[in-house]
């Protein structure tokens, strides 16, 4: 790799807060029930942590603004309003900020895990992701949430009375023994209470999790296919778009910037326990050094940060690269088409040659075989996946692996 133009791919910024007041049974994401031994001194430590982990990857920005932020969890509106002042105090002191960046903060909608939202907005956070699951009570209960219909309601008006402009909320189907009038009821019930972007995606049952272990009894696929369907009329007629396989932007807001930006294969930088990024090294480096070690190799990278709290705190320096690797060129593909086909208008070729710094001819293979199969659009100028790709994306993805 040697024309690698770091400075022409965007860059954002992960934060990961990684405790919760319960963990859910479908959830197998890196998150940590608080317990009874929580301590301010916990949350002080950890932010500590935080903004030695940013001043640490500071050199990777290779002069970017960071133009967006995503804070997930975990539960990230458990962090007190006071660490997020001083979190972001810090933040802004190490990167430069694009002037109009996007910031989401992920909350849970019980009373007593977030501040008043007004104090978000306060600190710059400026997009809200509300994981609201459902407005069914007994699906609630059954996916262990802690909070009721009425607590999903409040946030939401909340929010948008506080100021929040963008809002979305995340929504599950294919619910244990959920109707197709119950999972149509919650879309109908977000838009109305102000959601004006709402993730609308199908319950899986992931390994290591709760529902794993004793599987609930789920839609059988041919209901699970009358829903999504119906689903996606709903939505569309309520004037969302279906800019991302389970993304939709209401017609007073647009698609999430830090999403588009993973889909898109930008660069993205990541603190916190658990937390993954992904950055290009191109030749304009000048002595970028992460754990004390000089990179001299141009190229794109991946990395990731120790999974456990206690462990991500403990460094006497700054929290460690734990998984810092060049990303091989046949990964390179099956990544960039792993993201990008998600996306239901496609991305140009031109931006897979930059993003991943091959050659359309290096798939020319692959392509042409899903466009006579009718799953990829036969375009020059376009990577974008016909109806029919869209309906079976895996066997698409699967030939680039």
């Amino acid at each position: 790799m040697s024309n690698i133009d770091a400075k022409g791919i965007p860059l954002a910024l992960y934060i990961h807060i990684p405790w919760c007041v319960k963990k859910c049974p479908y959830c197998d994401f890196n998150s940590h029930e608080l317990g009874t031994d929580i301590s301010l001194s916990m949350y002080d430590e950890y932010v500590d942590a935080l903004l030695l982990d940013a001043r640490m990857q500071q050199p990777l920005t290779q002069g970017r603004e960071i133009s967006s932020i995503f804070i997930g969890g975990g539960t990230p509106s458990l962090l007190p309003i006071a660490q997020y002042q001083r979190l972001f105090s810090g933040l802004r002191a190490c990167f430069d900020f694009a002037s109009d960046i996007e910031i989401t903060m992920e909350a849970n909608p019980g009373t007593l895990e977030h501040a008043p939202f007004s104090e978000y907005l306060d600190v710059g956070i400026n997009r809200l992701s509300i994981g609201v699951q459902s407005f069914d009570a007994d699906k609630l209960n059954t996916l262990g949430r802690i909070h009721d219909p009425k607590q999903a309601l409040s946030a939401i008006n909340s929010a948008r009375t506080a100021g929040f402009e963008r809002v979305n909320v995340d929504l599950m189907h294919g619910l244990p023994q959920q109707t197709m009038i119950e999972a149509l009821y919650d879309i109908q019930i977000a838009h109305d209470a102000g959601a004006t972007h709402i993730s609308w995606y199908q319950l899986t049952i992931e390994p290591n999790t709760v529902f794993y272990r004793n599987q609930p009894i789920l839609p059988d696929e041919d209901s699970l296919a009358d829903i999504e369907q119906a689903g996606q009329a709903l939505l569309q007629s309520l004037g969302y778009d279906n800019y991302e396989v389970s993304a939709w932007a209401g017609a007073s807001d647009m698609p999430c910037r830090h999403n588009i930006n993973y889909w898109q294969f930008g660069d993205y930088l990541a603190i916190g326990a658990g937390a993954h990024g992904k950055v290009s090294i191109g030749e304009q480096k000048s002595s970028i050094s992460l754990d004390n070690e000089l990179l001299t190799t141009v190229g794109i990278y991946r990395f990731s940060k120790s999974r456990m709290p206690k462990d991500y705190v403990s460094c006497q320096d700054a929290p460690k690269m734990v998984g810092w690797q060049a990303i091989p060129n046949d990964e390179l593909v099956s990544e960039f088409m792993l993201n990008a086909l998600r996306l239901h208008e496609g991305v140009t070729w031109a931006l897979f040659e930059a993003r991943t710094n091959l050659h359309y001819s290096d798939i020319a293979e692959q392509v042409a075989k899903l466009v006579s199969q009718g799953l990829l659009m036969d375009s020059k100028n376009m990577l974008r996946p016909t109806a029919l790709g869209r309906r079976y994306l895996n066997q698409v993805l699967r030939e680039f692996l």
